[in-house]
Parts: structure tokens; sequence; C-alpha cells
């Protein structure tokens, strides 16, 4: 059976598993037997703790998720002063190939959603050569729910990656999952860009230093108007109203 994840601790209301490890967290998602967590991996970081706060839908979500992780420095430090305890963040880009490695051995089917066609052909083609059981893939050039949902229903999956920013990708796969529940389904941002080449990931050293945030806004400026919500949540901590 899959690992029993720890019990979560409220950020102002918004719930965050604190994982030791990002191993720990794969192993809760696909045990070493192959079963795998029929469920939803939210990642929380800042801004998307702002983002709830000013949001109920997205704070519903993200509370009746059944994986929130914490990725990004700022929530893993918040979570270490109420645990007392050392934590690691789990990156959401490296967590979701480290899922689908897992899912190599058990042949788990896999579906990809999002990005451009070019991007997600691309990442199809990139994890089945690794082994990776991709039995289908669609694109993020879509209406609604109804484009996708017969496809998966078609396919079965066991997991489905959806890569369209946040909090759409988690809006959809909340839809997706009032037809078709019995999945892993996790949402994973640009990262269909960075596996495909199409956008580079910091460097390793700023990847140590917990400063991948800062990499995105140098070659990305701006992106300084979605700091904001980085800024309330440190004048919250601060406070201590997390």
């Amino acid at each position: 059976m899959a690992v029993n994840p720890p019990s979560p601790v409220m950020l102002a209301g918004v719930k965050v598993i604190p994982f030791k490890s990002k191993n720990q967290a794969v192993n809760t998602i696909i045990s070493e037997q192959g079963d795998v967590l029929e469920g939803v991996a939210v990642a929380v970081n800042p801004e998307k703790v702002i983002k709830a706060l000013e949001d109920q839908p997205t704070m519903r979500i993200i509370n009746s998720s059944t994986i929130q992780y914490a990725d990004g420095i700022g929530v893993v430090k918040a979570l270490e002063r109420k645990t007392s305890q050392k934590l690691a963040r789990v990156a959401g880009c490296e967590l979701w190939l480290d899922v689908l490695n897992r899912s190599i051995q058990f042949n788990l089917p896999v579906v990809l959603i999002g990005a451009q066609q070019h991007v997600v052909e691309a990442c199809a083609n990139i994890l089945k050569e690794q082994g990776v059981n991709i039995v289908a893939f669609q694109n993020g050039f879509f209406e609604g729910v109804e484009d996708v949902l017969p496809l998966i229903e078609k396919v079965q999956p066991k997991i489905v990656i959806v890569a369209q920013g946040s909090p759409r990708q988690e809006k959809l796969i909340d839809k997706i999952r009032d037809s078709y529940s019995s999945a892993f389904f996790m949402g994973v941002g640009g990262s269909f860009d960075v596996l495909a080449g199409e956008v580079p990931r910091a460097p390793k050293s700023w990847q140590k230093l917990n400063l991948e945030w800062l990499y995105r806004l140098a070659k990305e400026p701006k992106r300084i108007f979605r700091q904001k919500g980085l800024v309330k949540f440190v004048w919250l901590a601060v406070r201590g109203k997390l």
C-alpha cells in the first residue's frame, strides 16, 4: 500500500504537508509495490498562499487536494518554524519526473495535458524513450474539460500530468475528477517547456541557494508584478499571522 503522508500543517488557513524529503513524497504517491494514490498533488508557494486568501475557489481546491507539498522556500521556512523540524522543499519540476520514473517499473499508463503541441509532443517522446508508458497527450489549447475528458475516459490513465499554469490547471483537474477520479493528478506549471528544452531551469548553484525564483525574475523581469504575493507572505510571517 502507498505510504500515508504526514498530517498537514495550516499556513494562514492553507494546508501544507511537511515532507522531510522528496522521496517521502514519491513514496506517498506510488508505493514500492506499485499502488497509485488516487488523488491530487498541488504545489504550495508563498504566492499561492496569498492567492488562496484572496480567492475562495483556490483555497477550496488546495485544501481539498490529497497532497499539498511545499514548492517554495518561504513555505518551507514557515513550516519549520511551526513544526520545529528540518523539512525539504519539494520542487514540482522534479517531483513529477520522479513520479514518472517510479511509474516505469509498473508500466502505469500516463496522460500529458498542456503546453503547445510541439512542446507536449517533445515531452511525450522524451518520456517514452525513458520507458514511461505515455498512452496519450493533448496540447493546452482547448476550451474546456469536455474537450479532454473523452480522451481520458478512453485511455483510462493512472497518472495525469497537467501543465497549464496555476490556478487554471488545478481548476481543470478539479473538473476532470468530477467524472474520472481513478488516477493521480498533478499540475506542473511550465515544466513541459523545461523538459522540452524551450525554457532553461536555473543553474544548480542557484537551486542549492533556493534562488530559482530570483533567476526566473532576472530572465523574465515582467514577473516582478507576481512578486507582490511574496511580499505579502513575508509580511504575514513577520507578524506571526501564518
